[in-house]
């Protein structure tokens, strides 16, 4: 019985669940997993700061972390972090969501990501891609001869069905 309560109220105090598909819901669940480093079930700076190491930047201000922290309205948990999701990506089309997350891995914004670091973040992190989708991804979408991504086109790709000229 109690364990029935507790879920409705879960569900009843926010609809953020209800925002998202199941499957993002799930996504949402793994790279919150990813960055929450400490497992304890929430984000905090020292979580962020570890996650920003993961992706190769290191020696970032605390003023920064501080700044990320400070946009929720209390510690991060799992509803929260999706909640802030939703809000930031209300209005976005699908387009700018997937440059977004492409971003990330272009701290200095040359609009393109080397193929072999890509490669490496999608065969060992969160979902991780086979060497067979991996294959298949760079058949679909060669890397250039500088062995770089352009993920501006790929996700107008992704999005619109064709290259653009």
């Amino acid at each position: 019985q109690a364990p029935k309560k507790a879920k409705k109220r879960v569900e009843g105090g926010s609809n953020v669940f209800s925002m998202f598909e199941q499957t993002q819901i799930q996504e949402f669940k793994e790279a919150f997993t990813i960055m929450d480093q400490n497992r304890d079930g929430f984000i905090d700076k020292a979580d962020l700061r570890d996650t920003f190491a993961a992706l190769g930047r290191l020696n970032v201000k605390n003023e920064e972390l501080e700044a990320m922290v400070k946009e929720a309205p209390g510690p991060i948990n799992f509803t929260v972090f999706l909640t802030m999701f939703g809000e930031k990506l209300k209005g976005t089309d699908p387009e700018e969501t997937i440059l977004n997350a492409f971003k990330i891995f272009d701290p200095e914004g040359k609009g393109h990501i080397k193929a072999d670091y890509i490669k490496e973040m999608l065969m060992t992190q969160a979902d991780r891609f086979s060497q067979e989708e991996i294959k298949q991804m760079f058949a679909a979408f060669p890397p250039d001869v500088s062995g770089n991504l352009d993920y501006k086109n790929l996700c107008y790709v992704i999005t619109h069905g064709e290259e653009k000229d």
